[in-house]
């Protein structure tokens, strides 16, 4: 009998590899049928998703849903002698990341030669000791330090500062960094690596306030002070950038696009408050958004004119 509907899929569970769709009774024919009908999708070679569960996901959570497929992919080829690295580490940690592919890293200490690797996955080959390895939900990772290091030995500057501030927010030891960054001399990408250390700041609460410090650094604007505390009629308020003198505070209005949340009526009103009532005691905003981090002359000229338009006594 001709079957003209594809089975439903398992009401439970959300990942399957090829072999436990056709163990469940799910024939090519059905699994093509799902793919076609938009209820299932392919992930990698031979690891499906429910189309659901993938619709309704944020890229970041894609990233990692990615990285999990290759592990359950991987569970029955795999030795097990490698750990996820670099930014699949990084993903697994919830470090940001900016501008970053999707590509699988993974660490071994030797490179098998009967095993292969898929065409998203880049294998490096590196030693590692047992300090290096952590488990992050369930998966062997590097550590949140060697992690550090390895993406700032990969990545371009101001991604890698990105990664690192964050990093060192979320408590990685910088004296560890330092002693991997002296046992790393001379190799590619340390260059990089000490820029990155000298310059990052643990005081940076998103990738988009990272980019803005370090923006204004290349302008050689004179540094801001981070985070500052102010008073006002409403309250005590944070602001991103400020410098006291001058009375200028630097806000950096991008956040929506690296955390899963949209604003409130009520926090777009307590924020129009806050500025009000600080503006009330003589403090001047500087609104910067994500476009603006790459128009490097206009934001450099908006901040000089409000640096040099000094309140009056």
């Amino acid at each position: 009998m001709t079957q003209n509907h594809p089975l439903e899929l398992p009401p439970t569970g959300n990942l399957w590899r090829t072999e436990q769709l056709l163990d469940l009774g799910y024939g090519s024919r059905a699994i093509r049928s799902h793919l076609d009908a938009d209820t299932l999708v392919r992930l990698r070679h031979g690891c499906y998703i429910r189309a659901s569960l993938w619709q309704a996901q944020s890229s970041a959570a894609r990233s990692r849903q990615l990285i999990y497929a290759h592990a359950h992919g991987t569970r029955t080829t795999s030795t097990g002698a490698f750990l996820y690295s670099h930014t699949s580490a990084a993903r697994l940690r919830h470090l940001y990341l900016w501008d970053v592919d999707d590509r699988i890293h993974l660490l071994q200490k030797v490179h098998p030669s009967n095993e292969r690797h898929g065409k998203d996955v880049c294998c490096h080959t590196r030693p590692f000791a047992e300090h290096d390895v952590a488990m992050v939900k369930g998966l062997r990772t590097t550590s949140l330090e060697r992690t550090t290091a390895d993406c700032a030995m990969m990545l371009r500057f101001r991604q890698a500062l990105v990664l690192t501030d964050h990093a060192l927010r979320l408590g990685a030891d910088p004296a560890a960094l330092l002693a991997m960054a002296d046992a790393l001399e001379g190799r590619r990408g340390i260059r990089t690596f000490r820029r990155v250390l000298a310059a990052a700041d643990p005081r940076s609460e998103s990738p988009g306030e990272t980019l803005t410090r370090e923006l204004i650094l290349r302008c050689r604007i004179r540094p801001p002070e981070l985070q500052l505390e102010v008073p006002s009629r409403a309250g005590r308020h944070r602001l991103d950038f400020a410098w006291k003198e001058e009375m200028v505070a630097l806000e950096f209005d991008g956040k929506t696009k690296y955390f899963d949340y949209k604003p409130t009526a009520e926090v777009l009103f307590e924020e129009r408050r806050r500025e009000k009532a600080l503006t009330e005691e003589g403090w001047r905003f500087v609104r910067v958004e994500w476009k603006d981090l790459f128009r490097e002359q206009e934001f450099k000229s908006r901040l000089l004119r409000a640096l040099a338009d000094r309140p009056r006594p």
